[in-house]
């Protein structure tokens, strides 16, 4: 049979997770694929497993190269593909797919002719699986055949797993992914959505994006390391740049549509880290975000509400200890909003007909 889906798996000390991952592929509804794994200089078994799997699935193939990182490995993956698929996929190695993820997503690229189709996720937790915050907004409802300027929500589908793309608008788009940074899916995944002519936006879950338990926190997930924040800036960065080298006047508009949503979503994440961080992580923010902003410009940082413009001007003034103060309120006060609305939620559910409060409280 051959191979209409190509996808690409990067493996780097995942032997806890890998067999579970590649299970999961092998089990798709839609059998005509190539799988690339590509180990990155696995220091545990991983490497032993990816080449088991291998030796009993011939749709599965192996690539070693030494530790170069996640963006490297997703470059060297696509340089060995073989030469005839139509569609291209990724897959981190300690994640899932549910059975019928690229069957819907190629039925759906194949009627509609669009270049990509992004679709939900869920968390995956040993307890479950449970809605992707991240993932909500943008895959509310699903939008054949759209773009990036109509559903603006995309500029924050980031990700690059849960996509399958066209091989050939991949390969003429010509965006590699950056290498040696963290959040390398970025650079890749928003020009996309600005180069595409249209795009399918999928409702239903097609990617299990693990959360990791048990002590075993990724640095991605480690709040208050600097590197995490300095690689999430450069990443942005990296897509200001791309847009910036762009020709055509339409991506003036594109840019300045990503940096609004940069300065109201993307870098308030940063906000509540910042008081835990020690005098490494509030040195980053301050040099990184500062210069961020500078590059954004006073006019759209001007635009923004009185909450935002004031923590803004404290960082570029470098007056964090007044920003740290600030920020401390603003927890008390969220904090409170939080408990309110459980303390209101939990009442109505009590009142609503057919419901009893339960005994011995």
């Amino acid at each position: 049979m051959a191979s209409r889906l190509s996808v690409v798996v990067p493996v780097y000390n995942v032997e806890r997770y890998l067999q579970e991952c590649l299970d999961s592929i092998a089990a798709q509804t839609f059998g005509a694929f190539e799988c690339v794994m590509v180990d990155d200089g696995s220091t545990d078994g991983s490497a032993a497993i990816a080449e088991a799997f291998a030796a009993g699935d011939p749709r599965f193939r192996l690539v070693r190269q030494e530790n170069k990182g996640l963006g490297a490995a997703r470059n060297t993956g696509c340089r060995h593909l073989g030469p005839d698929s139509e569609y291209l996929a990724f897959v981190d190695s300690d994640d899932t797919l549910p059975p019928g993820a690229y069957e819907l997503m190629i039925r759906t690229l194949d009627e509609t002719g669009s270049d990509f189709a992004t679709g939900n996720a869920l968390r995956l937790r040993t307890s479950g699986y449970s809605p992707s915050h991240a993932h909500r907004k943008p895959f509310r409802e699903t939008r054949l055949k759209t773009h990036v300027t109509e559903i603006p929500s995309l500029v924050t589908d980031r990700t690059a797993w849960n996509k399958v793309y066209r091989r050939s608008f991949f390969e003429a788009a010509g965006v590699h992914y950056p290498e040696g940074i963290l959040y390398e899916d970025a650079p890749v995944s928003v020009p996309h959505h600005f180069l595409a002519t249209s795009v399918d936006v999928l409702s239903e879950p097609v990617y299990h994006w693990r959360v990791r338990e048990d002590g075993e926190v990724s640095i991605t997930q480690r709040k208050t390391d600097p590197r995490g924040l300095v690689d999430r800036v450069r990443s942005m960065e990296l897509v200001r740049e791309w847009l910036l080298a762009r020709p055509e006047p339409k991506f003036r508009e594109y840019l300045r549509s990503y940096d609004e949503n940069s300065l109201v979503e993307e870098i308030p994440m940063f906000f509540w880290s910042v008081p835990d961080g020690d005098r490494a992580y509030r040195e980053a923010y301050r040099q990184h975000v500062g210069r961020l902003l500078r590059a954004i410009g006073p006019e759209q940082i001007g635009a923004l509400n009185s909450q935002l413009r004031l923590k803004y001007r404290l960082t570029l003034a470098n007056r964090m200890d007044a920003f740290v103060a600030l920020q401390r309120v603003h927890r008390v006060v969220r904090n409170r909003r939080q408990l309110l609305r459980g303390t209101a939620r939990g009442a109505a559910a009590q009142q609503a007909p057919g419901k009893t409060a339960p005994a011995g409280g």
